[in-house]
């Protein structure tokens, strides 16, 4: 018995520990991320030296309708400066088949959003992120992105 759970204690702390890792947190959805629904995160930063690598996050399964995703994602910096950028990326490979890591339907996509980026400003950041997806020819955007069960905001520290 004594062994199995010096083996299981091992594998967790194998697992768990990533010495690269300041930020990761998920905002879930049920299934479908609703235009209004903003993910939002929070986090204290004290560095302004250090390099750092961001990261968006998107678990979603087969209802997900779109080869790509286009996000908007505002960060606010402390004293009010907010950066805003719009990006575009690939969700499934060109035969439909979903991006990402997973064993079941739900693939987890690992997203770049700034790379060896240096916070300007110690204090408390915001960052909100936004689905912009429309569907082609069409000038609204889409209501109900189906297939999208959580985003993601993951910070970590270049080596």
């Amino acid at each position: 018995m004594f062994k199995k759970l010096a083996l299981f204690g091992l594998i967790f702390v194998l697992f768990a520990c990533d010495k690269n890792q300041v930020f990761d947190e998920y905002r879930e959805f049920d299934g479908t991320w609703k235009k209004n629904q903003k993910a939002t995160f929070t986090f204290e930063q004290k560095d302004t030296i250090g390099k750092y690598n961001l990261f968006l996050n998107v678990r979603n399964n087969n209802d997900y309708p779109y080869n790509n995703l286009f996000v908007i994602v505002s960060m606010n910096e402390p004293g009010g400066k907010v950066l805003v950028d719009t990006l575009e990326y690939q969700m499934t490979n060109p035969d439909g088949t979903l991006l990402g890591k997973g064993f079941s339907d739900v693939k987890e996509s690992k997203l770049w959003y700034k790379e060896n980026f240096s916070f300007a400003k110690v204090g408390k950041y915001t960052v909100t992120v936004e689905h912009a997806l429309r569907q082609t020819g069409k000038v609204s955007g889409v209501q109900d992105l189906e297939g999208v069960t959580d985003v993601g905001l993951r910070i970590e520290k270049t080596k």
